[in-house]
């Protein structure tokens, strides 16, 4: 009951995208190499992911287990590439990985048998229809202003998600979070995720704010108390008007409301230190470090399971580390200190 459908060219257009971000890489960090997306970290943090005691029968999958406690590493971004201020408007990131999730999982072709990792970023729809549209966006990303116009003038809608997906927000821990593509949840049942701060959402900058104001607001927020998400899902109702295959549309709230299935804590801590920065530049996440009974689902995902593997590993080869998947909050000493050096924002 996926509702999949793959275009017969989405495996091309697959492939010329990775040329196209392998190249916008090279061209954007030839030294220490940078992620093609969400390259400033604001930081990685410990967490714990509990899921809850009264959890309907239905909802019962995968790492949804009731009252199950899970360890995790939570990493907090920004989208834009090259990387910019923090005042500027952009999508933000929360990458949650869970460790030491018993099972077998969808891609352990890195050596990932032991986590599960849930990708959510600050907006609700992705920003294109599918991954044709995507590559051309990107390509017109790439060769200047006019050739972004000349695209969105084709495509209104993708010029529409981006300006409603572009926002300020005054710390990554009073933000929204949404994973925007939809996932399998057990054999019968689709869904997308979101994660909702218990802190609220707060938008307007404060008055001081820097370049690197999230970072130095987090900072500042976990060295006095925990902080608190829901996190919740989706259930798709209607596979018409909340389809599978174009995660640009949004899953209207009201024909199905977010049930909370967990909380995401993030407990008081110190996170601001050049080896855990360093280990959370070198993580790699990826939907498809996933349980089986959250198959991630549509066209967006099926290009992620090549798109992120692959600049993952060019990556991790170009900056001479070696991908890891932590089972504990051990910081392993990196192969190289290049990406134990504070991040230069622009």
């Amino acid at each position: 009951m996926s509702h999949e459908s793959k275009p017969i060219n989405e495996d091309l257009f697959r492939d010329k995208l990775i040329e196209l971000l392998h190249a916008k890489m090279v061209r954007e960090t030839p030294q220490f190499m940078e992620r093609d997306a969400h390259p400033k970290q604001h930081g990685l943090v410990k967490a714990t992911f509990t899921v809850a005691k009264d959890l309907p029968q239905n909802l019962q999958h995968g790492v949804f287990v009731p009252g199950k406690r899970y360890d995790a590493w939570v990493r907090f971004s920004n989208q834009n590439a090259p990387i910019q201020s923090d005042r500027k408007k952009d999508i933000r990131g929360a990458a949650i990985k869970l460790m030491n999730v018993p099972g077998e999982k969808l891609d352990a072709n890195n050596g990932n048998t032991t986590s599960q990792d849930f990708i959510t970023i600050s907006t609700p729809m992705f920003v294109t229809h599918d991954v044709e549209e995507f590559f051309y966006l990107i390509k017109a990303l790439v060769s200047g202003k006019l050739a972004l116009l000349r695209h969105f003038l084709f495509h209104p809608r993708s010029l529409l998600n981006l300006l409603r997906s572009n926002k300020n927000y005054a710390s990554p821990l009073q933000t929204r979070y949404w994973s925007t593509t939809p996932y399998q949840l057990g054999p019968q049942q689709i869904v997308k995720y979101s994660l909702i701060p218990h802190a609220g959402v707060v938008t307007h900058l404060p008055v001081d704010a820097g370049p690197d104001f999230l970072r130095q607001t987090m900072v500042k927020q976990l060295a006095e108390k925990d902080y608190d998400f829901d996190f919740c899902v989706q259930l798709q109702t209607d596979p018409q008007r909340m389809p599978v295959e174009d995660p640009g549309r949004r899953w209207s709230e009201q024909m199905s409301p977010f049930i909370k299935v967990a909380t995401l804590t993030i407990p008081h801590q110190a996170f601001d230190n050049p080896a855990q920065n360093a280990y959370g530049i070198n993580l790699s996440f990826n939907p498809w470090h996933s349980l089986a009974a959250h198959h991630p689902l549509g066209g967006i995902n099926r290009a992620r399971r090549v798109v992120y593997q692959t600049l993952s590993t060019f990556r991790h080869q170009h900056n001479h580390q070696t991908q890891t998947e932590p089972t504990n909050y051990d910081i392993p000493a990196l192969e190289t200190s290049i990406g134990a050096q504070p991040e230069k924002e622009k």
